[in-house]
């Protein structure tokens, strides 16, 4: 691999590769990454599902280079136009077709959350299917979340930057992870039809309190029963707390796979079973606090330890304070600082602003050349409370060439 020039963006480490390449396609700054599990002795480099993202990013742009060395620890990658589902490019049809590796261990939320950011700046709506052995639509013990909780506490965000037509997530097939973790075989379309110049600028500074709360409580492969039991433990702990609370129940069967044992090589065997919870707290403002807990591949654990943890995961969710939960406190800032030249002001909690994905996005920023951040105490909400100020760039131009 030839000498990376000057004009490159460095970095070092795996961590937060999604965040530094959707960042580098968004400002068309080209970036060097280096570092990546170097002292691994089976598995250095990229891991599969960051190679996945790589060509998912080549599908949904135009013109991006990507070099990756021979071990696969350094990666040089030049950004494209961002073109969507445009005729021509990676589209067949108007709809982009990613196949997953079995090998998969991210939930499908680990593609989801990024592609989000980048089709608001698309040439063209964005709809891509998510198919193949390794689509993991439950949380994961990565950290992911759900396909549910994108759908319902990631994508309204948008519309507090104006951004709310023609969106829709829809999940065709369930799964939960599959034997040590690896794929699930389920099926996922994301269709994103707004896109805009430039988003919104915004000032949420009242969190507000808690309306109501909403769940989902999924099974696949295994009896219904399971999504009752889940049900009633999580209603146990979040009734007294808020009267408005509703959980749905989906149960669907588990998909199959072309079996890789010799003797059965014919047949096929299920996989992705198991379930999970997924809760979202509504607050009256419109801010959205986001829990969720899936059983693991090894099973185990019974279906009201499931529920249970998941009710106490978004009470903790609630408690950091501020007027958006850590989870979806990337995409805010991140929309924030691409948006006009103007100031925004969020309210956070201070275990949220100082978490560490928020503390490495601004650095990233700041590496992209966005300003850097102002933070101070806020007036009113819970005690600890604080106001980040972000000043857009003012980059965000549909359709604009990147170099």
């Amino acid at each position: 691999m030839s000498e990376p020039t000057p004009r490159l963006v460095r970095f070092s480490g795996p961590k937060f590769l999604t965040h530094r390449l959707v960042l580098a396609t968004l400002t068309g700054r080209s970036v060097y990454i280096s570092n990546i599990r170097p002292s691994s002795p089976t598995n250095p480099g990229l891991e599969p599902h960051e190679v996945s993202f790589l060509r998912l990013l080549e599908a949904v742009t135009n013109g991006s280079h990507i070099e990756i060395s021979y071990t696969g620890t350094t990666i040089v990658y030049k950004p494209g136009l961002i073109t969507g589902s445009a005729p021509g490019s990676g589209a067949s049809g108007g709809v982009i077709r990613h196949e997953l590796p079995v090998g998969c261990t991210r939930g499908v939320s680990y593609f989801l959350i990024p592609i989000c950011l980048l089709a608001p700046f698309s040439k063209a709506p964005m709809n891509v299917l998510f198919t193949g052995p390794g689509v993991i639509t439950s949380a994961t013990q990565a950290g992911d979340m759900s396909a549910d909780s994108v759908r319902t506490a990631i994508l309204p965000i948008y519309a507090k930057f104006g951004i709310s037509n023609n969106i829709e997530l829809r999940i065709l097939q369930r799964s939960n992870a599959g034997p040590g973790g690896k794929g699930g075989a389920g099926e996922i379309q994301l269709v994103f039809g707004h896109q805009v110049r430039l988003p919104k600028t915004i000032h949420i500074l009242n969190p507000g309190k808690v309306k109501r709360i909403r769940g989902v409580a999924y099974c696949t492969g295994v009896s219904a029963s399971n999504n009752a039991r889940m049900i009633e433990e999580a209603r146990g702990v979040l009734n007294p707390m808020a009267a408005d609370t509703y959980i749905f129940s989906d149960v669907s069967s588990a998909p199959y796979l072309p079996s890789a044992e010799r003797p059965y090589l014919n047949q096929k065997r299920k996989t992705g079973i198991g379930f999970g919870l997924s809760l979202v707290a509504e607050f009256s403002t419109g801010s959205l606090y986001s829990a969720d807990v899936a059983s693991p591949p090894s099973g185990g654990i019974p279906p009201e330890d499931i529920g249970r943890q998941c009710a106490y995961q978004l009470l903790e969710s609630v408690s950091l304070g501020g007027s958006v939960s850590l989870a979806a406190a990337p995409t805010m800032l991140i929309l924030m600082a691409m948006g006009s030249e103007d100031v925004g002001r969020l309210q956070t909690g201070r275990n949220v602003v100082g978490s560490e994905p928020v503390i490495e996005l601004a650095r990233t920023l700041r590496a992209f050349g966005a300003s850097e951040w102002a933070i101070r105490e806020a007036s009113h909400g819970q005690e600890g409370d604080v106001i980040v100020s972000v000043v857009g760039r003012g980059v965000g131009n549909v359709g604009r060439k990147i170099t």
